[in-house]
């Protein structure tokens, strides 16, 4: 059972479950505080939730100056550029719009593991099964779509093609260099690199306010997302440095990001009911994962 409940595809549906959650937390937060300096204090919280869980600290903090150009590296990519862009962009398109170009970062993750590592290429079979999962993808937002046309659509589609990339090069980066360091202790740090380079952005960039009260409601919204970050990040950077374990494939996982976002909505929200578009593009997205895994078990085999 505990082998199971730790496998690779249970940890990634784990992580992907956590990731589709934060939609309406944010939304809270950004009600009170500025979208840098609200990403800022939540990755900060969120690398120092991991803190108390890292055994012999003073021992790991000694050795990983040994990797400090490594870490920052990893916290300014998956962390201050990667958020800061997600938070930039989805504020310049419609949210249908934003899912769909999200919702395509595991082509990219394919598209730079083929390039920047030996064991990770891309075949017919796996491209047609990231294509299959990006239409199931559209299809669910295109049921839930809001589209108006805007001059500000344009740069946010750039900024957020920008964030896929960012992340994909993030991906790669830690699969391929950060074998010999803990995943509790390359989260942490970049996290809370990362998220203080944000705060400190955030300060010319959006002037923001340092008004300490607020509703009840920012910070039942910060406090889930740091939580979120701090369990799925751990997780995710955890499951990239497994043996075995392929970017391209373990990014196809991403694809079920928005069927737990419609479902979750449909639970919660009175005014969100399932719709066919979205049960279809369910549906789809099921086949390309079915598929990603079939090839998988032959390629074991």
């Amino acid at each position: 059972m505990k082998k199971f409940l730790f496998s690779t595809t249970v940890l990634a549906i784990f992580a992907c479950l956590l990731w589709a959650t934060p939609f309406t937390a944010i939304k809270i937060g950004l009600k009170y505080t500025t979208p840098l300096q609200f990403a800022g204090i939540r990755f900060l919280l969120s690398g120092l939730i991991i803190l108390p869980f890292i055994k012999d600290l003073k021992y790991k903090i000694l050795e990983s100056k040994k990797r400090w150009r490594f870490i920052l590296w990893v916290a300014l990519l998956q962390t201050t550029f990667l958020y800061g862009l997600f938070y930039t962009g989805i504020s310049f398109v419609p949210g249908a719009l934003a899912a769909m170009l999200i919702g395509s970062q595991p082509l990219f993750a394919a598209v730079f593991a083929h390039f920047m590592l030996a064991n990770d290429k891309m075949s017919w079979k796996k491209i047609f099964a990231i294509i299959l999962g990006i239409t199931g993808v559209c299809i669910i937002s295109l049921g839930r779509a809001d589209f108006v046309l805007t001059t500000t659509i344009p740069l946010g589609v750039g900024i957020l093609i920008l964030n896929n990339i960012v992340g994909s090069t993030g991906n790669v980066i830690v699969s391929r260099d950060a074998k010999d360091m803990p995943p509790r202790v390359l989260a942490s740090f970049s996290m809370i690199i990362g998220g203080a380079v944000l705060i400190l952005i955030s300060i010319p960039i959006e002037n923001p306010s340092w008004n300490t009260i607020h509703p009840g409601e920012y910070y039942l919204s910060l406090a889930w997302l740091a939580m979120v970050s701090a369990f799925a990040i751990t997780i995710w950077f955890g499951l990239l440095q497994r043996p075995g374990v392929k970017v391209s494939n373990l990014n196809t996982w991403k694809f079920i990001v928005p069927i737990f976002g419609a479902s979750l909505s449909w639970l919660v929200l009175p005014d969100e009911h399932p719709d066919l578009l979205s049960i279809i593009g369910m549906i789809v997205i099921a086949c390309s994962l079915l598929f990603v895994n079939y090839l998988n078990r032959r390629v074991v085999k």
